[in-house]
């Protein structure tokens, strides 16, 4: 595999930032390293003597387990470094641990981390490569490039598509990174949710904005269930769980009024039977544990692209 010029960044911060090109060289990228995972020994050396710090300041499963086993099968060291225990429990800024780590030879901080903007701080006063794995509310740009990737493998494009995002928009930073990276590759975004959650503004991010599922629901080729953030939403911004799950829901009933070949997804983890129902989540049109597959093979490029680069 050799670098080219369509990509020149040190770090993946946003995908409102990435242009369409760079975002086709980056999924062209991980199909190119997908076949690793179905390999015997499953490893390259594209990362060998490269260290990878997965520094997450909010607790992660998914995210985090696919950037460790991404680093480990390009052949990074992998550290892994929590808030708890650490001594930013201690009293000590974000800044000040990163440069710490940075101290110890780190070619990559992928950081998750409850302000928006966290990973933005960190590469401008860094000197290695910070890949964001989620800021607050705001991005989570390697969530949006897997759900790219799946929905490119499933229909063969993304140009042209109906994709619709459903549920809670406000505090979703996977909803804004699927806006900008659809948007970027020529699909139309519907953004379906109650008011409270999904304020009118996200129109000018060039988004259709509905409040009833029902309205689109047979004329999408895609839905992607977000889940219900309990620890982000204030009680008061829907009435009770079973009244979310019957006007926002993708309960078996909707489903029947979907197109034949929908293609549904999910970032996880899910609420089963609130945002979605589980013959649904684990039906023959379900791409949810593709995503995860696939997230395996986005983050495998993205590591190996950042740390081919000294650009911007």
């Amino acid at each position: 595999m050799t670098q080219t010029d369509t990509w020149t960044r040190k770090h993946l911060l946003t995908l409102e930032e990435l242009s369409a090109d760079e975002i086709r060289f980056v999924l062209d990228t991980a199909h190119s390293f997908k076949e690793v995972s179905t390999r015997s020994v499953k490893k390259v050396p594209a990362l060998r003597g490269k260290v990878v710090v997965n520094a997450f300041f909010e607790d992660s499963t998914r995210t985090r387990t696919s950037f460790e086993l991404a680093a480990q099968r390009l052949g990074a060291d992998v550290i892994a470094f929590t808030e708890k225990g650490s001594s930013v429990s201690k009293g000590e800024t974000l800044v000040d641990t990163a440069r710490n780590i940075e101290a110890m030879g780190v070619d990559v901080i992928v950081c998750r981390h409850q302000a928006a903007g966290s990973a933005q701080v960190l590469a401008r006063t860094l000197g290695c490569s910070i890949v964001n794995a989620g800021d607050g509310a705001h991005e989570h740009p390697t969530q949006g490039l897997l759900d790219l990737y799946t929905i490119r493998e499933r229909f063969g494009r993304i140009e042209g598509l109906k994709v619709a995002i459903v549920g809670d928009i406000a505090n979703s930073r996977v909803a804004r990174s699927d806006l900008w990276g659809l948007k970027k590759m020529g699909a139309e975004v519907i953004l379906v949710g109650p008011p409270t959650l999904l304020p009118k503004s996200f129109e000018k991010l060039g988004a259709r904005v509905v409040h009833s599922l029902d309205e689109v629901i047979g004329e999408v080729d895609v839905v992607n269930m977000l889940r219900v953030q309990f620890e982000r939403i204030k009680s008061s911004q829907f009435p009770t769980v079973r009244e979310f799950t019957r006007f926002f829901g993708l309960t078996w009933d909707r489903f029947q009024k979907c197109k034949p070949g929908v293609f549904v997804m999910h970032p996880g983890p899910m609420n089963r039977g609130i945002e979605i129902s589980s013959d649904i989540a684990d039906g023959p049109q379900s791409g949810i544990l593709k995503q995860v597959t696939n997230g395996l093979a986005v983050r495998m490029a993205v590591l190996y692209l950042v740390t081919q680069t000294s650009g911007r």
